[in-house]
């Protein structure tokens, strides 16, 4: 009987489980969410080449739960050094990446 039991709510809950997983699997909000990380603006305030780093007055980041403030950050790509200066109004996106919250774009903004 318990086995019959637990056949029966195998067969029921397995399909409707993984009907949920294809639905968010196929939702496009749900993919556009997970590929983009929304473009905080700010304002660049230092830019050192050498150290690889960025100063940025920045609003809420809000894909790492950053209230307002101004900070250093390391970057994806040192080369996006070379496209701004102090001063800048920018928008970019950052990422905790491997411990340390990195620049991964940055853009002028408009």
């Amino acid at each position: 009987m318990r086995l019959t039991t637990l056949l029966l709510a195998m067969t029921l809950v397995l399909p409707a489980t993984a009907a949920i997983a294809e639905d968010a699997h196929h939702r496009p909000d749900t993919v556009v969410a997970q590929a983009n990380t929304a473009l905080t603006e700010g304002e660049i305030r230092k830019v050192d080449k050498d150290a690889k780093k960025i100063t940025i007055k920045h609003g809420p980041i809000r894909n790492l739960d950053m209230p307002a403030m101004t900070m250093v950050f390391q970057v994806k790509d040192p080369a996006m050094l070379g496209q701004v200066k102090a001063g800048d109004k920018v928008k970019f996106a950052a990422e905790s990446v491997g411990g340390a919250i990195t620049v991964t774009k940055i853009e002028a903004a408009q």
